[in-house]
């Protein structure tokens, strides 16, 4: 015959006191011989405890480990040791069994492999009591969140949200710093206490800056934030951004944006994208923050016409990113290790290699020089064609060897005949990008570096001018090449 299999019959001690408390719950509390409590802090256990119902519990356990996490493993395993041991225990936890408790969850998922049959009887959860008392209509969206474990990402303005199990001021800080990542300093939130119990309830609103201040956190405590209503938060919202952006392509939207194209706005693609390399270049993140903003409306506005073709969503997009950024980082999200770049790099080539195979695309076939942008800027173009042809070989073997070819690029350009001086152009600065790339440095950031100081030393002429009171006109160049050497020495001392 087979074993009876133990058990461990979990009921919820409701949100209230021992009148709240269905009469079945009770008599299997009063019957239990084996009765454990998550905690003893609750109304009804001193009730119990008055009537001479034996119980152990485990606030104990929750002073010996530094994170919730292990204080709910060690609760269930000493649960199904329980079990094991004396065959049928009872196990009480507050409010709902369902409802925001880690160890129940854990024991559903560990009791059946330990040979633990787990059965659940129900209790009043804090959520009615709740609603009741700060009238809220459930139908209107809410989310119940874990106070001790909760995420920015998991914080949608536009909902009731109920925060639970904010058992300290501490707990309460970390909320309160997670909430502020979301809304304003100063939006008001419920701090709410033993909701329903007779003597015990309490119940504040203060602004959010203000939430751990409150004295009265404990096991019956929670937090509640209203939907919000200002636009100044919901401006921080991705799902805001994309209904915008639907407006404004929508019959009653813009006629402007509702008339472009992919082919029509894809030079702003560009443009937008070299603002933000500027941004970059002059370290200013105030202007990069805004025209990230702007790159950004370029992208949702393409997702948006696609999605209105029926191809994909912005929602596409990112899952397209995300499932890619995992699969080429197996050194991160799987079983692969990389200990520098180079291994990181190695292992990125690799799976791309498997991507392309299994769309079909033969590598082997495949000219060496593929997979390059063709629109790259020309200077850009030249320094990956080069890189990639390095890679097999294709390359000089001194730097000596490159500033050879340059001179050798430079008399064939001053002999060459009008009709092939641009090829001759092109294949000299071919040759220089050739010396960057030796030189370990990027040809287009060279380039733009001198670009960036030419056009501040003409500046300084067009000041100097401006001080004179006099225009272009009337100067000459060897006037204007003093000023231009007057201007490089100031940055040399570094007055500019």
């Amino acid at each position: 015959m087979d074993k009876k299999k133990s058990s461990i019959t979990i009921l919820g001690l409701g949100a209230g006191d021992l009148d709240q408390l269905p009469y079945g719950i009770y008599r299997k509390l009063k019957e239990a011989k084996n009765l454990f409590l998550r905690t003893r802090e609750h109304p009804v256990v001193g009730q119990l405890a008055a009537e001479g119902v034996a119980f152990a519990s485990y606030d104990d356990v929750y002073e010996q480990y530094d994170s919730f996490a292990e204080v709910y493993e060690e609760i269930v395993r000493q649960l199904l040791a329980a079990a094991e041991k004396d065959g049928d225990i009872v196990y009480a936890v507050p409010g709902h069994p369902l409802v925001a408790e880690r160890t129940v969850q854990l024991l559903l998922e560990k009791g059946d492999a330990q040979g633990v049959q787990i059965e659940i009887m129900g209790g009043q959860s804090f959520l009615d009591p709740l609603f009741a008392r700060l009238k809220i209509d459930p139908i209107e969206g809410f989310a119940l969140l874990d106070g001790t474990a909760l995420k920015t990402d998991e914080v949608s303005p536009g909902l009731h949200t109920i925060i639970a199990q904010v058992y300290d001021a501490m707990i309460a800080s970390d909320v309160k710093l997670t909430l502020m990542e979301v809304l304003p300093d100063d939006s008001p939130v419920t701090a709410a206490t033993a909701v329903g119990v007779a003597g015990q309830e309490r119940i504040e609103t203060v602004p959010l800056y203000e939430l751990d201040r409150l004295d009265h956190f404990g096991n019956l405590s929670l937090v509640y934030v209203p939907p919000a209503r200002e636009e100044r938060i919901w401006y921080r919202q991705f799902s805001y951004l994309k209904e915008i952006v639907a407006i404004l392509r929508s019959p009653e939207g813009c006629p402007w944006d509702r008339e472009q194209t992919h082919q029509s706005i894809r030079k702003n693609l560009i443009e937008e994208t070299y603002e933000v390399l500027e941004t970059i270049d002059d370290e200013d993140p105030d202007a990069m923050c805004e025209e990230l903003g702007d790159l950004l409306m370029q992208i949702m506005l393409h997702s948006q016409m696609a999605a209105e073709d029926g191809y994909f969503t912005v929602e596409d997009v990112v899952a397209g990113l995300n499932e890619k950024l995992v699969r080429r980082h197996p050194h991160v999200f799987g079983e692969k290790h990389a200990d520098d770049a180079v291994e990181a790099l190695a292992n990125w080539q690799e799976i791309k290699a498997q991507e392309k195979a299994a769309k079909g695309i033969e590598v082997a076939n495949q000219s060496q020089l593929a997979g390059i942008p063709r629109d790259l800027p020309a200077l850009m173009y030249a320094y990956k064609l080069q890189k990639k042809a390095a890679q097999i070989g294709f390359d000089w073997d001194d730097v000596a060897d490159v500033y050879g070819k340059i001179e050798e690029e430079y008399r064939e350009l001053r002999e060459a005949s009008e009709r092939d001086r641009a090829e001759e152009l092109g294949d000299l600065l071919f040759a220089v990008v050739n010396l960057a790339r030796f030189l370990k440095l990027d040809p287009e950031e060279a380039l733009a570096m001198t670009n960036k100081k030419f056009k501040r030393r003409f500046s300084y002429i067009e000041s100097k001018l401006k001080e004179a009171g006099r225009s272009f006109e009337e100067t000459d160049l060897q006037e204007m090449d003093k000023w231009w050497e007057e201007a490089k020495h100031r940055e040399k001392g570094g007055e500019m």
